[in-house]
């Protein structure tokens, strides 16, 4: 199963995960939930003893099934996730307020600056646009931010041993273990999502053995450490291999002298697009149309592009983004965490409103209002 086979079955573009949806801030280093940490139970270490001989008939080294799976552990937030998938359908203007956030730009043009020269490296030997290469980096990780601090092992094992997809996670548990046994990483640094997805670039055992690469030629294809080099070499590896065409935009805001192309518009009233093959490409990595916009748009943006010029329609509060922007601000200006500020209303931001509500007066509703939004400015 190839990554975009993978992205289809967690749930397209709706399901909250680091996969599929724009990756929001992380949580602090070092802090990994209570229910993320592995765990020995019997019935798990029965399942590692019956599975240890088929890793071997797939030609694994008992030295390196051994020194993986007597660290692996059971993680129950792992199931409960894969059980409680929610489907949080964004719009395509939220999910263009997080993918370029003054926050995420920010980041990402120091990124840009710092890899500038690996970058342009990459597209020399590929032929993939730096800047695409980046927004990807951007949006499934926050430039190395968030690269999942699950072991992967562990995780993959956790899946397989719970049985509702056993059969496509072992197979990601022994490409996981290949990858061991060639000497890419070791167990303890091999870390990702709790769904398995790996890395920078967020690649899934199965898709890193297919496409990664060694771009910096120390003899590993090394994407989980701090230095992105190979990460994002894979990515643009795994882009080249899947059609991209080198020189080709990945598409335009309709009526600003883009290429030309199929038009597509994600949100009803909202921005239309003219989209390239190059676009369809993006796609293999994440099968969602908001997924491909975020990238391009993205992209545009960290090589110097200016905000989409079209216009969205009120949300069903009768409130457009500069109304939510002042809402999130005021709530700051008034000591309230809301977050990023990014004109999409998360948990903090709606606790933050209801907070408000209850001190001024106002029916305690956790939602926006045009009085509200004049309350706040």
């Amino acid at each position: 199963m190839d990554r975009r086979a993978f992205v289809m079955m967690l749930g397209a573009a709706g399901v909250a995960g680091c996969v599929t949806d724009v990756a929001r801030p992380a949580r602090a280093a070092g802090t990994v939930p209570s229910d993320l940490r592995p765990v020995a139970t019997p019935a798990f270490s029965s399942w590692l003893t019956a599975f240890r001989p088929r890793a071997l008939r797939a030609g694994i080294s008992a030295a390196t099934v051994d020194r993986a799976l007597a660290s692996a552990g059971f993680v129950p937030g792992v199931i409960t996730r894969d059980r409680t998938q929610i489907q949080t359908r964004r719009t395509l203007e939220e999910y263009l307020s997080i993918a370029t956030s003054d926050d995420r730009l920010a980041k990402g043009r120091v990124a840009l600056a710092r890899y500038g020269s690996t970058l342009t490296a990459i597209q020399s030997r590929y032929g993939v646009d730096r800047h695409i290469i980046a927004a990807i980096w951007g949006l499934e990780s926050q430039f190395g931010e968030k690269r999942g601090q699950v072991p992967v092992i562990s995780s993959t094992a956790t899946l397989a041993f719970e049985g509702r997809r056993a059969a496509f996670y072992e197979s990601q548990l022994i490409a996981a273990l290949r990858i061991l046994d060639r000497g890419d990483t070791t167990p303890d640094q091999m870390l990702g999502s709790w769904a398995g997805a790996m890395g920078h670039t967020q690649f899934i055992p199965t898709s890193y053995r297919s496409f990664a690469v060694d771009f910096n030629g120390d003899g590993r294809r090394d994407i989980w450490g701090d230095d992105p080099t190979d990460a994002l070499a894979s990515t643009a590896s795994y882009l080249s291999r899947n059609g991209w065409r080198s020189g080709l935009r990945w598409g335009a805001e309709a009526g600003t002298g883009g290429p030309s192309g199929r038009s597509i518009r994600p949100q009803r009233g909202g921005v239309q697009f003219t989209v390239t093959r190059n676009f369809n490409v993006i796609k293999t990595y994440n099968n969602s149309d908001l997924y491909a916009v975020g990238v391009g748009h993205l992209a545009d943006r960290l090589a110097g592009g200016g905000p989409l010029r079209g216009n969205f329609p009120p949300d069903a509060n009768g409130l457009i983004k500069a109304d939510r922007l002042a809402v999130q601000r005021g709530l700051e200006r008034r000591g309230y965490d809301i977050g990023t500020i990014d004109g999409v209303f998360g948990k903090k931001t709606e606790a933050a409103i209801r907070d408000f509500q209850q001190k001024q007066g106002f029916p305690v509703t956790g939602a926006a209002s045009a009085s509200l939004v004049s309350a706040l400015r």
